[in-house]
């Protein structure tokens, strides 16, 4: 995690997370990078000269310079915008999916140097951006999360400890955490082939299965029960 590392200054592309007006013109950012997350002072980003005011938007990827001084709260030094994921803002649901995202990160990063945690927003801001499905970014975000948790649902055993069949119909079991076989079952070999795509794929590539649209929903559910406690 970039607070780990011993130099003073260093670089490192971001997203942020959360900002805080801070005295007159400053913010504190709460940002997540591919080490982890930190928390910066942007000073005199609200100015309206200030050079560091485009780069560090909200929805977007930034290449930012730190400096590491004698507090937890660091200093961003410079800021430049990498990427602009505008799509987002013309779309009510595709805004509030976005900013979910980041207040569920912002919280799951705090005490973790999970790399995943800046693959989930990288990939879930893209997806939004793109214009792909709504219920499958959502779907795909919570399971990711719950992987970046060490929650990950088991795809591979029911609660018995049998392998999963593609020849048998299950429920999942939120209690015991596993898939109960069930003949009038909602979950199938596509369902759970779905599941497993979705923790092991990049979202842009999960988008492009065929019929993808007809499971969505079932996956959405699961993934929203189990992601309940999040």
């Amino acid at each position: 995690m970039p607070r780990n590392t011993p130099d003073k200054d260093f670089r490192t592309l971001g997203y942020v997370l959360r900002r805080t007006n801070y005295g007159e013109a400053d913010r504190i950012l709460n940002i997540i990078t591919p080490k982890g997350k930190i928390a910066a002072i942007a000073k005199g980003v609200r100015r309206e000269k200030s050079k560091l005011a485009g780069g560090v938007e909200m929805f977007s990827l930034v290449d930012l310079n730190i400096h590491r001084g004698r507090s937890e709260l660091m200093v961003v030094t410079s800021a430049k915008m990498i990427k602009y994921y505008s799509n987002i803002l013309k779309d009510f649901a595709r805004m509030e999916l976005a900013a979910l995202i980041l207040k569920k990160i912002n919280i799951a990063a705090e005490s973790s140097d999970n790399s995943e945690f800046f693959d989930i927003v990288d990939q879930g801001l893209a997806g939004l951006d793109l214009g792909l499905n709504l219920e499958l970014v959502e779907a795909w975000f919570w399971l990711r999360l719950l992987k970046g948790y060490g929650e990950e649902i088991n795809l591979y055993w029911d609660i018995t400890g049998q392998k999963l069949s593609s020849e048998k119909r299950y429920n999942y079991d939120v209690m015991e955490k596993a898939f109960v076989e069930d003949v009038c079952g909602e979950f199938g070999v596509n369902e759970i082939k779905m599941l497993r795509l979705m923790l092991t794929t990049k979202l842009v590539v999960v988008a492009r299965v065929k019929d993808a649209e007809i499971v969505i929903p079932k996956v959405l559910r699961l993934a929203r029960i189990v992601s309940g406690a999040i």
